[in-house]
């Protein structure tokens, strides 16, 4: 891979809290690095969002980071020519180095860097179907799109069923498994102790989420996800969307469950009286949220066809 110089650290002026660690004092606030991937440049930006923690966005699904003594410890990958950005932005906070990755799901936008920092010495660590799902084709029916078997370098070397706990640079970070949610390996993260939770793709901020069907996802599953996050988390909760411009909070978290809930609920309703998928759309369920979270890939018609296709087991 090939990526452009090095362009800058940016250092925001910011009163350290009486709590934090030594090593905080005069922590780095936002770190980023320009990689040329093809004919684009991307950002890779790193926001401090606690002590030692941060909230990662470039190309592909949002990262977490926690750095401390004891190394780095990162949340997804996103994609492999994106390596060498996501090295030197982490390199501007800390010279120690990444020893473990955590994937929240197997997709090629949390997964691709797996091989390239697998090489550098990081342990990658996943659910279990996680390292089923990339060790073979899969094949999408609502993309109608093959996805080739991962490199046996880019596989995690360590995978879980249910649950595991990393005890590192003052935090217990808890990954947990949720079922038939966004995929059927999903994780989510939740740093208790600094108020902080990363949800992967089971939350796409402001977003219509593309839900996995076929390989295991489900609508009810990811709103059973968010509804057995929300009492682990307040206010003032920091909430690590797998998409989105930036981080958020319970409170668009309970808004995005709403809203699944409220479309999947209308969309049944007419599955039972009968209506094909032409019929709902043009029915136009999720017309409420249409303006904000139907802009990007996941439109409003594909949505609906999402939902629909899951409900009705066409998909």
């Amino acid at each position: 891979m090939r990526i452009s110089s090095f362009i800058y650290l940016l250092f925001l002026c910011v009163c350290v809290p009486s709590w934090a660690s030594s090593s905080e004092a005069g922590a780095v606030q936002t770190a980023s690095e320009t990689a040329q991937v093809g004919d684009k440049e991307i950002t890779v930006r790193a926001d401090r969002v606690a002590p030692g923690i941060y909230f990662v966005s470039g190309a592909g699904g949002n990262m977490g980071l926690c750095i401390g003594d004891d190394g780095v410890f990162l949340i997804d990958d996103q994609y492999a020519p994106l390596t060498e950005g996501i090295r030197q932005v982490i390199v501007q906070l800390t010279d120690k180095p990444v020893k473990f990755v955590l994937n929240t799901h197997w997709h090629g936008d949390h997964t691709g860097g797996n091989e390239n920092l697998g090489e550098l010495g990081a342990v990658v660590i996943a659910h279990d179907n996680v390292r089923t799902r990339m060790s073979s084709e899969q094949f999408s029916t609502f993309w109608d799109r093959s996805t080739p078997a991962s490199s046996t370098g880019a596989l995690p070397v360590v995978t879980f069923s249910d649950a595991v706990t990393f005890h590192m640079n003052g935090h217990s970070i808890r990954a947990f498994h949720v079922a038939s949610a966004h995929t059927d390996g999903d994780t989510i993260v939740h740093f208790p102790d600094a108020n902080v939770i990363h949800l992967g793709d089971v939350f796409f901020y402001e977003w219509y989420p593309y839900i996995d069907i076929s390989a295991g996802g489900s609508v009810l599953g990811t709103i059973a996800a968010v509804n057995l996050v929300l009492p682990l988390i307040d206010e003032d909760t920091v909430v690590i969307p797998g998409h989105g411009a930036s981080p958020t909070d319970r409170k668009n978290l309970i808004a995005y469950r709403d809203m699944l809930q409220t479309v999947t609920d209308r969309i049944q309703a007419l599955i039972d009286q009968g209506k094909t998928l032409e019929e709902v759309q043009s029915a136009r369920p999720s017309a409420d949220w249409d303006e904000v979270w139907g802009q990007k890939f996941m439109t409003p018609e594909r949505f609906v066809r999402q939902v629909y296709g899951d409900l009705t087991g066409t998909l």
